[in-house]
């Protein structure tokens, strides 16, 4: 069975059909989030209590996932309106979960790092989505090698495209970059850029999650829509960052999309130290993306640290004169 195209005969849908095989995250649309379809049976197969058996060996044909098999739950009820609601006959729910480790050998997308304070450019780490001699390697594009592109375009029976990237250290179809660009008296800002290596394969409604604890002081974006996405009781250190319909909703092949963001300084743990100002873990569509090691974070420059230390000497001073008068 598969999902019907947008815009399929009247005679042929039901209620929240026909999504082309495209599930949106809920976070980012709960309508176009379920599909849903009908199926008529005729002499349906029973068990020894005469009630309907359930399917067994469900599978949801998309790779990095596994189904559960079939468990009753309390029956559907629908609402017809105000005042009445229908109750279907028997309901079964199958879970299926996903898995990183299922879905590919090898990560699908890494992350680089640059700040204002440093002039060094930390990037993806090398290999980060397998060498070229990897066995999940993909295909490389170096030059004009326009064949590789014509040869990994959609054949005429609709196949999806086969990847071709450019060709980098790190191998990754997708890279998220992420700039410190700016410190003010009570904010910092931040710049991040996601970028598609892929020159035949478009990303439509993708999204972006980053985990940072000073998403919670988020207070102006720009380009991108924004959730949180509360894990923990009142931690709010995880937020997912999606395109604009009709502006940048689709990450173009051999494309970017970007957004700035400013973020309220917390007096109680506000850093550009240690690495502070650099997200925890990045996920572009679910997959996990390779940070870089933490020893290569951007640092502060040495002349920050003399500052901070000669700023504490002179109250030092300064105090000692005061006791001695």
């Amino acid at each position: 069975m598969a999902d019907l195209l947008p815009g399929a005969p009247y005679n042929r849908q039901s209620a929240n059909c026909c999504r082309g095989g495209v599930l949106s995250s809920v976070t980012q649309n709960n309508r176009t989030a379920t599909s849903q379809f009908d199926m008529y049976i005729v002499n349906f197969a029973l068990d020894e209590h005469g009630d309907p058996k359930m399917p067994t060996t469900f599978s949801i044909g998309v790779p990095g996932y596994t189904c559960s098999n079939a468990t009753n739950v309390p029956a559907t009820r629908s609402k017809v309106d105000e005042q009445r609601h229908v109750q279907v006959l028997r309901t079964w729910q199958i879970i299926c979960s996903y898995s990183q480790f299922r879905d590919a050998p090898s990560p699908s997308c890494c992350v680089s790092l640059t700040t204002f304070y440093n002039n060094t450019i930390v990037g993806c780490p090398r290999d980060s989505c397998g060498g070229a001699n990897s066995p999940s390697a993909h295909q490389c594009l170096s030059g004009g090698e326009q064949s590789k592109v014509l040869a990994a375009l959609p054949d005429a029976e609709g196949a999806p495209p086969v990847p071709v990237i450019r060709c980098t250290e790190h191998m990754c179809p997708i890279r998220v970059h992420w700039h410190v660009k700016q410190s003010y008296r009570g904010y910092w800002r931040v710049k991040t850029t996601v970028t598609n290596y892929d020159v035949v394969s478009n990303y439509t409604d993708w999204n972006l999650v980053v985990q940072h604890p000073n998403l919670r002081s988020l207070t102006q974006l720009f380009s991108f829509n924004y959730q949180p996405l509360i894990q923990y009781g009142t931690i709010n250190d995880t937020g997912m960052f999606w395109g604009i319909k009709n502006y940048n909703e689709m990450l173009l092949g051999d494309g970017n999309v970007q957004t700035e963001m400013i973020l309220e300084k917390d007096p109680s743990d506000f850093t550009f130290s240690g690495g502070w100002a650099f997200p925890r873990r990045v996920y572009f569509n679910g997959h996990e993306c390779v940070m870089p090691p933490p020893d290569q974070y951007p640092s502060l420059p040495n002349a920050a640290r003399d500052v901070r230390v000669s700023a504490v000497q002179r109250w030092l001073v300064a105090s000692s004169c005061v006791l001695s008068l």
